[in-house]
């Protein structure tokens, strides 16, 4: 066991909504950290033992060196070395102590904060305090009185908030640059970095007592997290394609909104670089879509050609080849619409199955179905596991129903294709209820150009392998082929 859930659920009575609460609170705890300049460590009391705490998750500071450099997670801590825990816990208040820790020099300064959850206390946040270089600056002052509001927050139940997708994983550091702001929405403190960005939008002025408003520069989501006490995040764009996020964390104290903590990024060259990306991905997605345009010219001339031919086995070879080249134009179309690493295979093996039914559907009554899935695969295993699954299908289509007889011309024929995916292979496995094998067939010895293609696709190209069969009449007769290829080909 090595994550807070799995600890929770197997040692200690916590349920699931309380579980769920711890999870949010360190989704966004990097934040108290960072504020506190300490590690900090999440304690619950162990199910079974009634002496032990269990040491649910872990964080170090990103702005200062840590104090525990071992990993604590998951281990027993006893109540008799941990008291001041066990007194918060019980008292559910805010206690200050110290504690000794294995490989640690002398006893650590802890503070400890009772986490409240549906006024119960569920677990302690314990603040493992490490020493300041010297008097406190004013940054330092500023950043502690802020943990303490949090810390008031998280024994009320108002932290971690339940909007975890804004004031959760991805949010950003401190040392990005905060930006206090009053309960009448005045800016009492900035850092240097939040200066920064606010001169990147174009405000130069001093902030310190004033509004945005006031500074002719209204930021919604600041009044919307006085207003409504959520937290909110509002992308700014400035000049000269500068972006910067406001997350905008509220402030309570016994209910009531007491201000908000701003944490500002600059993502700036994030959004560059996004756009960078899109239009990449805009210049392979025309690429593609260029290929299916001329593929399916090719494919034109082929079937024009065809048609114009007097020999019939000339006919048959252009419209065979005019077929191959319509099923490698599938998945350059659904790539024109979806470029990247992979591809849904399941949209071309629609696609494949609707091109071989409107081939062949006025030669017999047949139909097609599909059971299963392959997902996403790599584009490289698309395009040549298409046009194997295509020659298939089209050789079942084409020649495992000529035999049906006089009595039989009411027969519809079948064609199932199993899908499924195996410890790493792709598993396709075509059944018909057909002819069957002729005597003495041999996949080896295969004179049909599509089974040859298919043979040498599999084996050489995918490095898989494959198998045709004749189904006993017991089992209701006809071929099956099965074809398995890895997901992933070293290349």
């Amino acid at each position: 066991m090595s994550t807070l859930l799995e600890i929770a659920q197997e040692l200690t009575d916590l349920d699931e909504a309380a579980t769920d609460h711890l999870l949010r609170l360190t989704a966004s705890w990097s934040l108290l950290a960072d504020l506190s300049f300490s590690d900090m460590v999440l304690l619950v009391p162990e199910r079974d033992s009634g002496s032990d705490f269990l040491v649910l998750a872990q964080v170090r500071p990103n702005n200062r060196s840590t104090m525990v450099a071992d990993d604590l997670l998951g281990t027993r801590q006893s109540f008799s070395e941990w008291s001041s825990a066990r007194h918060s816990f019980e008292s559910a208040r805010l206690v200050v102590g110290d504690v000794a820790i294995e490989g640690v020099v002398g006893r650590i300064p802890t503070w400890c904060i009772p986490v409240r959850f549906n006024d119960r206390v569920i677990a302690v946040l314990v603040r493992l305090q490490g020493q300041l270089r010297g008097p406190a600056s004013l940054y330092e002052q500023v950043y502690l009185s802020i943990f303490e509001r949090l810390c008031t927050m998280v024994s009320e139940a108002t932290f971690p908030f339940r909007e975890d997708s804004v004031a959760g994983p991805g949010m950003p550091r401190v040392g990005d640059g905060i930006i206090l702001i009053n309960g009448l929405g005045q800016i009492e403190f900035t850092t240097p970095n939040a200066t920064n960005a606010l001169h990147r939008l174009g405000l130069y002025a001093s902030s310190e007592g004033r509004t945005f408003e006031a500074m002719g520069f209204p930021i919604r989501v600041v009044d919307r997290a006085l207003e409504y006490g959520i937290p909110v995040i509002e992308e700014i764009e400035g000049p000269k394609d500068v972006a910067i996020t406001f997350h905008c964390v509220p402030l309570f104290n016994h209910g009531l909104v007491t201000g908000v903590l701003i944490l500002v990024r600059d993502i700036s060259d994030v959004r560059q670089l996004n756009r960078v990306v899109l239009n990449k991905e805009a210049a392979v997605r025309e690429v593609h879509h260029r290929v299916k345009n001329n593929l399916q010219t090719i494919s034109s001339l082929l079937r024009l050609q065809g048609r114009r031919s007097e020999q019939e086995e000339t006919r048959i070879a252009l419209q065979e080849a005019e077929r191959r080249v319509r099923s490698i134009a599938v998945v350059h179309e659904v790539l024109s619409r979806e470029p990247g690493e992979e591809v849904d295979f399941d949209e071309i093996i629609t696609s494949v199955v609707t091109l071989v039914e409107d081939t062949w559907l006025a030669l017999h009554p047949m139909e097609i179905v599909v059971n299963g899935s392959f997902g996403t695969l790599p584009t490289d295993l698309a395009t040549p596991l298409a046009l194997a699954l295509t020659e298939l299908l089209t050789n079942a289509a084409e020649h495992a129903f000529v035999s049906f007889g006089v009595d039989e011309v009411d027969r519809v024929g079948v064609v199932t294709l199993n899908l499924s995916i195996d410890e790493g292979q792709a598993i396709a496995v075509i059944r018909d209820n057909g002819r069957g094998l002729t005597p003495g067939f041999s996949l080896e010895a295969a004179t049909s150009l599509g089974l040859s293609i298919v043979r040498d696709l599999v084996r050489a190209q995918l490095r898989g392998t494959i198998a045709m069969t004749s189904v006993d009449l017991e089992q209701g007769g006809g071929t099956q082929v099965r074809v398995s290829v890895p997901t992933r080909v070293d290349r």
